[in-house]
């Protein structure tokens, strides 16, 4: 399994108790969707390993997770800031008019009022809002991702329609 076939789960952020238990951050918009996994693959050293569930119990965008074979506090502690992934057919269903991040980047942005931008590079999830960063005229550009800016993906077309606010873009363009 490769990083490009899978999509970002979460993080091991620390241990619980002394059997080897851990903290799972789930970074996802509904981490129920979540509840029923068996497996999931680490990311350590650069590789992605597969681990198998013994127990998981979700406590809102947090799991605590036993997994096979870490059954030690000082086995759980060598998995402290491991990434989490799942293959990308693990995703759920979105409506039509939703996209997952990793669906847009190449996208062609579009302004409602500028037309043709520029292409999407990469998403920020940052903890006050998420940020689509967009190349314009050689330049980096971020947007805000707030249904008010971006509208809508069409994506059999590879576009991402956007309604930037004014001077926006002014900004990055001066020296």
């Amino acid at each position: 399994m490769t990083k490009e076939n899978c999509f970002e789960l979460g993080k091991i952020t620390k241990t619980h108790g002394v059997r080897g238990e851990l903290v799972l951050w789930l970074d996802v918009d509904f981490p129920e969707d979540y509840e029923d996994l068996e497996s999931i693959f680490l990311e350590v050293r650069g590789e992605l390993v597969p681990f198998f569930m013994e127990s998981f119990r979700l406590s809102g965008n947090r799991a605590i997770v036993q997994f096979e074979d870490i059954d030690t506090f000082e086995k759980a502690e060598g998995m402290i800031n491991l990434q989490a992934f799942l293959p990308l057919e693990e995703l759920p269903e979105l409506d039509k008019d939703q996209f997952y991040y990793h669906e847009i980047i190449d996208f062609k942005v579009i302004d409602k009022n500028l037309g043709e931008l520029g292409t999407v590079q990469t998403v920020h999830s940052m903890q006050a809002q998420d940020l689509l960063v967009m190349d314009y005229k050689g330049k980096e550009v971020f947007v805000p991702v707030i249904p008010e800016i971006v509208l809508n993906a069409e994506k059999d077309k590879k576009i991402l329609n956007v309604n930037l606010p004014e001077g926006l873009l002014e900004v990055y363009l001066e020296d």
